[in-house]
Parts: C-alpha cells; structure tokens; sequence
C-alpha cells in the first residue's frame, strides 16, 4: 500500500458519527464482539505502553497480546456509526482471529451524545468488576440496545455480562468511580488528534469513520506482512506492536505533510440528479448545492447555520436543493420528513424551507404534537400533516430520494454535492467558501461560451460520473431444499443467509416484511442457515428451527423463526419456550438441540456463504427468476434498497 493509500485511509468524518465519504457502505453485516472463545490477556506486555498509541493493562481487548496486527478503536456508544463499526469489526475477528488481530476498545464519548459518557463509564465499571470478556457482552449489549442508554439498561447489561455485585456497580456510576478511565482515554484521543468517531489505530496507521469491512482488509493484510518481516529481521514479538505503531504513525504524518491533495476526493464530478426536490434559491444559480439529510441528525444540524450563511451572503449565485435520508437509526427523522413534505405539498417550497428551519432549530422536539405545531405555524393544516405521518404518506418520495443517495454513496449525513462535487459531513465554511468560488468560476466560463443560464447545472454535471452498477454474484450453486415461503414461481428470489441471534437480522426482518407487503407473491423467500462461532446459541436456535421444519414443515420454520426474532434474549430456555409454543416434540426437540455432529444443510449453508464470500450476517442475493445471477445487499439495510434491486430483478425476470 502506498503512502498516499494510507493518508486516504486517515481522513476524518464528520457525517453524523463518520459514516464512509467513499465506496460501499459499511453495513450491518456482523454482529458486535461477544466475549465468547478467546479470553483477553489480563496484563498487556510492557512495550505497549510504548507504542505510537499505547496500550495498556486497564484497556479492555480481545486477541493475544503479541497478535501481527493491533486495532485501537475510540469511540462513543451513544454513536449510530460506531455500532455499525462494531458489526464490521465483528467480520474482521471472524476472518482472522486471535493471533493475527487484537482489537482493543478506548472511550471517546462526544460532548452532543447525552448519554455517551455515562456509558463508558457503565463499560468501564464492567470490565473493572468481571472483567475484559464482561466488558466484550456489555459492549454487544449496549450497541445492540443503544436506544435504552442509560443507568437501568447499564445495570440490565451489567448483570447479563456477568457482574455479580449489582451494589459495587450502582456505587460506582452515582459516585464516578470509573470517570477518570474514561477521561485518561479522552486526553490520549485529544493528543493522537482523533477527529470524531469511531476512529481507528491499526498498528499505529489512523483509519477513520465506520469504513467498510475492505478498507480494514487492505490494511491489516498489509501490517501481516510488515509483522512477519520485523519478526524475521529479530524484532521480538511483545516488542511487534510498538515497533510498527511508531513507525507507522510517523510515516504517515510524514505523507500527509508531503501531500499537496487533501485526503477526500472533492474533484470527481457526480451527475446528481436535482429531480423534483425541494429548491431554495435561485433556478438559474451558478452553483447547485444537493444536501441529503436527517432532521434528527446532530451534524446536519450542526452544519445548518454554515448552509444558511453561505445562501446569505452569495444570495442569487446559489441555490440549496433538498433531499430526504432519514437514517434508520433516527425514529424520527422519517415523521419529520413526512410533515415538511406535507406543507410543501399545501404551501410551496418556501414554506417547505420555513418547516425545515423550524425542525433544524428544534431537533430535541420531533415527536407528532410538535411536527404539527411546527407546521401549522409554516401554514399547514394539522389535520392533515397529522395523517400524513400516520399514513407515511411521502414515503415513495423519501424512498426515492433514499436510492439516489445509495446510487451516488452519500452513506451518512448530511452529505453534499456542490455542483456535482461531494463534500461529505459538517464541514467548516472555509471549505465549502472554496469549493463554491471555483464552482462560481467554472460555471461563468460556461455562460461567456453560451450556455444558456437554465441549462448550466445540467451543463456542469453532463459529464460526470452517474450511478455505479450494483454488485452482482453468481446465483447457481446455492443450496437446494432449503426453507422457503411464497410461491416457486415468483419472480424473484430473495436468498437470506442470516443468524437468529444476530440483532442485526432481527433488525433486517420489518424490511423484509415491508417487502412481503409491497409485492406479495412476487417475491418468495429462501433462509440459508449462516450461525456465527461467536454467537454461543445461533448453532442451537439453526438446529431448533430445522427441527420444526422437520416436524411441522416450512409453516412449522416460519412460526419459530418469527418467534426467535421476537425474542430479547436468545438463550436455551428461551428456545425450549418457543417450541413448547407451537407444541413440538420435545424429546425430537432435544435430541435436535443436543446433537454433537452439525446438521449436513446447515453446513451445506455455510459452504454456499463462503463461496458467495459473505463473512456476516445479514447477507442477501436478490435473484430474477430465470437468472444465473442475484443482487447483493449486505446488512440490514433500509427498504429503498431492497425496493430498487428488487424492481430491476422483476424487470429481468425471465417468467
């Protein structure tokens, strides 16, 4: 990897917790760490203390101490991003264990998450008390739940990980006996100029934001082959990481003061298409700035005045067009949306860009009583925004925005394209002053050569790149005879390899619902069994879910794959519960849970993964009837990606 690769890799994020500026998507493909398998070592060597960026004993972490490669994660438990690095994370320890891979976990709570610091230091008090595999369950937990944060969910969690004095723990959260763990971590963040979170330290090299499982692959393959050159020239093994952590973070700072570049690509031009969204400014501005937001997103929030100050002060030179992308770790980013798209339809866009103002000053209040308030006073009837919420009444209009934004990877928020030209994140109005005053000159040159002034946002983006083709795989070895609901001659096929006790599927299952409704016998389900080794009930709920199928056929499937997913806790006793539910055989069922031998179709499963290389759970191939080949989708993602893989898989349907 080059040096510039690397500085590319380091660049900081700012969109709403650091969602990729580039490339796919990370997605929820994997569950969080579990402290299952590999227990951590109590005392880390003494050189790590060393490093570019130390380690020490009091730092929860997984994988040996001496493993080729050590991961340094800071971050917030409170962030969106993070919890979709953890998934990612997840796929990295499964790909190439303890020995090749140390993660260990530093607190970098944001001063914007109510919540974050508190949980740290509920982590903290974990690993303090039970320790490091405690923290590892607590921290699955507590992603997992990041809605619930707070002192009776860390006490929930505590106990589920395995802290066994409850009056140690509570003690300690009311009296902050674990805040300075925390702010020792801060302090070390501060000074390694760590720029949001997650943000990311393998083998000394920064990575930052929630980077897909490849951008990690890329460097840690490389850092492999480092480590066993420094073992081979003598560099002793306890020595291996602060050896490659100084060298690294030197080299690096030293390419990123060579560089004339920046890190992000602020060149490529994009043919982002402005559609029939929302405009707030001139039609014939010079520049066109597209911003895809969440209302309940802290950094489209905090970029808002910046938006606002440039409309200001270039006044008729540019123009502001909105597009929705309520994430769907926000619940109410979508009501929001629904209620401003209401007063646009009864009063235009200017009242639409008033209902807008008053959600972005108001971002604490998104609840129904206050859409409705904000939007009578931008004129809207309340009746009727009321039922638009209720009804998702502009959902094809959000969801359409939604797949512009997965066509051009605008993957967090807020994320902008200035005449074509992303800008990704709450950026500082010096960099969107720059980009705007080129974009101004450019566009200048076109009109003295004659383009017509409607014309010239079309004209400055003709030539840019457009929507990338999405990721195809070969469909034609996948297992025979494995679970399935909806009709054979549907045209398409959605295969699932999943886990039922990964949260993440779970999560996936009100999409795939919403598939089922949208499209009815058109679409038929296939489950392929993927259970992850960290996942110490996913092999037994497989198993039980076989043995229903067994018992009761693919109705007798489907009544306990809703019920394991329905589930808080996926533990033996919950597995024997359900059955009982659907009054299975339990002597069957046993024998079934108890077997020491992997069922021939659930590794028959597995083996199809690994052809197909999905390394975690959710993963999807959307296939036409009739094809050789399916769409990829990997993670829980959101309905409009299943939407448009979906329609393109009907239109080629061969039958």
């Amino acid at each position: 990897m080059t040096g510039a690769r690397l500085a590319v890799l380091g660049l900081a994020v700012a969109a709403c917790g650091g969602a990729p500026p580039r490339g796919r998507a990370s997605s929820p493909e994997a569950t969080a760490v579990t402290g299952t398998g590999i227990a951590s070592a109590a005392i880390a060597p003494t050189a790590d203390a060393e490093a570019a960026v130390p380690v020490g004993p009091e730092d929860a972490s997984w994988g040996n101490p001496t493993a080729l490669v050590t991961i340094v994660e800071f971050a917030d438990f409170e962030c969106p991003f993070c919890a979709r690095a953890a998934e990612t994370l997840s796929r990295v320890r499964e790909a190439y264990g303890p020995d090749k891979v140390r993660l260990v976990w530093k607190n970098s709570p944001l001063p914007f998450h109510p919540n974050a610091k508190g949980a740290s230091e509920a982590a903290e008090g974990v690993r303090v008390l039970a320790g490091a595999d405690a923290f590892w369950r607590f921290y699955t937990l507590a992603f997992a739940g990041q809605k619930e944060l707070g002192p009776e969910a860390y006490a929930r969690w505590a106990a589920q990980a395995g802290v066994r004095d409850a009056a140690a723990f509570q003690a300690g959260l009311v009296g902050h006996a674990w805040a300075a763990k925390v702010d020792a971590d801060l302090a070390t963040a501060n000074k390694l100029g760590v720029s949001g979170t997650p943000w990311f330290f393998v083998n000394g090299i920064r990575l930052g934001g929630a980077q897909p499982f490849d951008a990690f692959r890329d460097v840690i393959d490389e850092q492999i082959v480092a480590a066993h050159a420094k073992l081979a020239t003598g560099t002793p093994a306890a020595r291996l990481y602060a050896t490659l952590s100084r060298e690294n973070l030197a080299a690096q700072g030293a390419q990123d003061d060579a560089d004339d570049e920046p890190a992000e690509d602020t060149r490529t031009v994009y043919k982002v298409p402005v559609g029939k969204s929302p405009v707030r400014g001139a039609p014939n501005a010079l520049v066109t700035i597209v911003e895809f937001a969440d209302y309940q997103c802290p950094y489209c929030v905090r970029v808002e005045p910046t938006v606002r100050a440039l409309l200001a002060e270039y006044g008729d030179k540019v123009r502001l067009v909105f597009k929705d992308n309520p994430l769907t770790f926000h619940p109410r980013a979508e009501p929001a949306a629904e209620a401003a798209l209401e007063v646009r339809a009864e009063r235009g866009d200017a009242a639409f860009f008033q209902m807008h103002d008053l959600l972005f000053d108001h971002p604490g209040d998104l609840q129904d009583d206050a859409l409705v308030r904000w939007a009578q006073a931008a004129g809207a009837r309340p009746g009727d925004v009321r039922e638009a919420i209720a009804k998702h009444r502009y959902r094809a209009a959000i969801d359409a925005d939604g797949e512009v934004a997965d066509d051009f990877q605008a993957d967090g928020t807020p994320h902008f394209f200035v005449n074509g030209r992303r800008l990704v994140g709450a950026q500082p109005r010096e960099k969107f002053v720059a980009m705007v005053d080129e974009e101004i000159a450019r566009a200048q040159a076109l009109l003295g050569a004659g383009t017509r002034a409607a014309a010239l946002y079309d004209a400055l983006t003709k030539d840019g790149q457009g929507a990338p083709e999405p990721e195809r795989k070969d469909a034609t070895s996948l297992p025979a005879g494995d679970p399935a609901r909806g009709p054979e001659g549907a045209r398409v096929t959605i295969h699932e390899f999943a886990d039922f006790q990964c949260p993440f599927c779970a999560r996936a299952e009100a999409t795939l619902k919403a598939v089922s409704q949208a499209y009815g016998d058109r679409v038929r389900f296939v489950w392929h069994d993927y259970p992850l080794p960290f996942h110490d009930s996913a092999l037994a709920a497989a198993r039980g879910a076989r043995e229903a199928r067994r018992q009761r056929g693919n109705v007798g499937f489907w009544a306990l794959h809703d019920k394991l997913f329905s589930v808080e806790k996926l533990t033996r006793d919950e597995l024997d519960a359900a059955a009982r539910s659907l009054g299975l055989d339990m002597d069957k069922w046993k024998a079934a849970l108890d077997a020491t031998g992997d069922e021939a179709d659930i590794e028959a499963d597995r083996h199809a993964a690994d052809r197909l290389e999905f390394r975690g759970t959710p993963s999807f191939l959307v296939v036409p009837a009739g094809a050789t080949t399916g769409y990829v989708i990997v993670g829980a993602q959101g309905y409009p990606k299943f939407h448009r893989l979906i329609e393109r898989a009907v239109a080629e349907a061969r039958r």
